[in-house]
């Protein structure tokens, strides 16, 4: 059983959505407003966040960017009729875990959110405040980035990303393991998105931070 908060204002979605979930045996919260949300959202008894954009007072990417920027790292699945590629990527840069457009089928969200909880208890069973590795210190709780004492600003994305090699050190992630636990939806197998943002990370943190395992895929190496 989890504690699950639907910040949603279509009224209809949002009881079709809670009453799914309650029967799967989780305790519901659901809320219209966006404001009404990010204070619940920051409460800390929620275990999972569904998160509409369109939202009254406070939209659904400035609800997330304020969620993320006070610590919060409550798995977020935004469910919205913005399906645009931009929109998906602003999402999720944001600190958005997951992605569902609207229109939407319950299984695959129930899905998703079996998927994002699992993630999240597996995280809170070996959860660190600060995770180290070599020059490069990472604070979970500020999502503050030191490397050699310097700062560096990473976005959401970045952060996750660097996050995921340090619990890591000096394994071998293939793309598709990277892209599951850091994106968390299937991405076109052709897309090259893991390779571009391991080259934001080497540009900002170093070009010897991550090694390319040819044939294999990276591996963190500071």
């Amino acid at each position: 059983m989890a504690r699950i908060l639907i910040v949603e204002d279509e009224e209809r979605i949002a009881a079709f959505v809670a009453k799914g979930l309650r029967a799967e045996g989780h305790v519901v919260t659901a809320v219209g407003d966006g404001r009404v949300g990010l204070d619940e959202a920051l409460s800390g008894v929620h275990d999972l966040v569904i998160l509409d954009i369109g939202l009254p007072s406070l939209d659904g990417f400035d609800l997330l960017d304020r969620l993320r920027s006070q610590g919060s790292r409550v798995p977020v699945i935004v469910l919205t009729a913005r399906d645009s590629v931009s929109d998906t990527v602003t999402a999720l840069d944001g600190g958005a875990d997951d992605y569902v457009p609207k229109p939407f089928r319950f299984a695959e969200l129930l899905a998703r959110v079996r998927l994002r909880l699992r993630q999240a208890g597996e995280g809170a069973a070996t959860a660190e405040t600060v995770l180290e590795a070599g020059g490069f210190r990472l604070d979970l709780r500020t999502r503050r980035v030191r490397v050699d004492g310097r700062e560096v600003d990473l976005s959401a994305r970045e952060f996750t990303l660097l996050e995921i090699f340090m619990r890591h050190p000096g394994q071998v992630l293939s793309r598709e393991q990277l892209l599951d636990h850091v994106w968390g939806f299937d991405f076109d197998p052709g897309s090259n998105v893991v390779d571009v943002y391991v080259g934001y990370l080497r540009r900002k943190l170093g070009s010897d931070a991550v090694a390319t395992v040819r044939g294999m895929g990276y591996r963190f190496s500071a």
